[in-house]
């Protein structure tokens, strides 16, 4: 490994076409689980200038009509704060797809009989940590997030009145002995109203960088880059076309870690894609706060309507204190890795999703209700008992 070079990682903010689109499609998922923890969704969510487009399948409670998921899609829209001319939480004309789940899709996932449940589909899925944050968190990502969310709580709280909804963030982190020690560059591109001019947005700007990034780690003021294309008015939906599931670096470890392709969003907890990726979290994490290594990767991989996971790989990039196999062994003695036990293990069928859609889905604190449970380091002591 490199001791020397310099790493960058993204974010985007809750007003982001893409994460419009994320907050929409998992607080459907919420919807559907707290009326019954057993349903099953995947649903898709689409945005451009005044208009939001939902679509997929779903099998749950009929109470759950098209005029409920309107009211749905449309409160998280005015809660992101969108009451602009090119898209508004009650202005946007909506459309509903939404219909039932493919009985041959349901045939392979459900448990019957000796089956067990199966995954939702195959697919490669990874989990991360490393010790470069409290969180257990890769340092860039961590720090662009946590800009975007400072700027987001003071433009909730009406003390930055002029920002708008849609922000980006970019942290350039210099690494010395494998180890972060500076941002050596810092950008960030904020909607804003049309009264504030950019010296003015990146004075608002500057103190939610400075307050997030540790003491003497700002960069360079000829690299700390605010709106650079000098205006950012027009924004969300209405500058550019959302997708759910567009962001899946944004919502894991900002490229400092590999992805297995899946999104998160709109998928209920039987679909591997999400539940997998969050047991990969929660084992890696485990295995670095357990002190048996400095960096832990994890892959789990699944074949649709199988409910044990093809494979489970574990890299802890030459610094483990054990052999990587053997370890790989005791977390799957530690853990049921069956959709049907990572969905018991975490409590995953509650509605937990909606908070996830914005700023990742790692390196979040547990919350009381059980949301982040996948955060938890809870397995320390079962995972030493077993090496």
């Amino acid at each position: 490994m490199r001791k020397s070079y310099l790493f960058t990682s993204e974010s985007v903010s809750e007003g982001h076409p893409d994460k419009v689109c994320d907050r929409i499609s998992d607080a459907i998922v919420d919807t559907y689980l707290t009326a019954d923890p057993a349903s099953r969704v995947a649903v898709e969510t689409l945005t451009t200038t005044n208009l939001i487009v939902i679509a997929g399948e779903v099998r749950g409670p009929s109470s759950i009509d098209h005029a409920h998921l309107e009211d749905v899609t449309r409160a998280c829209v005015r809660d992101i704060g969108y009451e602009q001319g090119g898209f508004h939480w009650e202005k946007s004309e909506f459309r509903c797809h939404v219909h039932s789940q493919s009985a041959d899709i349901a045939q392979g996932v459900d448990s019957m009989g000796n089956k067990d449940e199966g995954a939702g589909d195959q697919g490669i899925m990874f989990g991360y940590a490393c010790r470069e944050t409290d969180a257990l968190m890769p340092a860039p990502i961590y720090y662009s997030h946590a800009i975007l969310r400072s700027l987001a709580e003071a433009r909730h709280s009406g003390a930055e009145p002029g920002l708008g909804p849609d922000s980006k963030s970019q942290v350039t982190l210099q690494y010395e002995g494998g180890k972060p020690v500076r941002a050596t560059s810092v950008v960030v591109s904020t909607q804003h109203g049309e009264a504030l001019d950019q010296d003015t947005v990146r004075e608002i700007v500057r103190p939610h960088v400075v307050n997030v990034l540790p003491a003497g780690w700002m960069c360079d003021e000829a690299d700390f880059y605010v709106n650079p294309t000098g205006r950012f008015v027009i924004g969300g939906p209405d500058g550019d076309a959302g997708l759910t599931g567009r962001k899946i670096i944004v919502d894991t470890y900002g490229g400092a870690a590999p992805h297995g392709g899946g999104a998160f969003s709109g998928k209920d907890p039987t679909k591997v894609d999400r539940s997998a990726a969050y047991a990969a979290r929660y084992l890696a994490k485990n295995v670095v706060a357990a002190e048996l290594a400095e960096r832990c990767t994890i892959q789990l991989s699944y074949a649709i309507g199988v409910s044990h996971p093809l494979s489970v790989y574990v890299d802890t990039h030459g610094g483990g204190k054990v052999d990587d196999n053997r370890l790989a062994e005791a977390l799957q003695q530690v853990m049921d890795l069956s959709p049907r036990g990572i969905r018991e293990q975490l409590k995953l069928s509650r509605p937990i999703y909606a908070r996830t859609a914005a700023y990742g889905h790692f390196g979040r604190s547990p919350d009381a209700d059980g949301g982040f449970s996948w955060e938890n380091t809870n397995l320390v002591d079962d995972l030493r008992a077993a090496l």
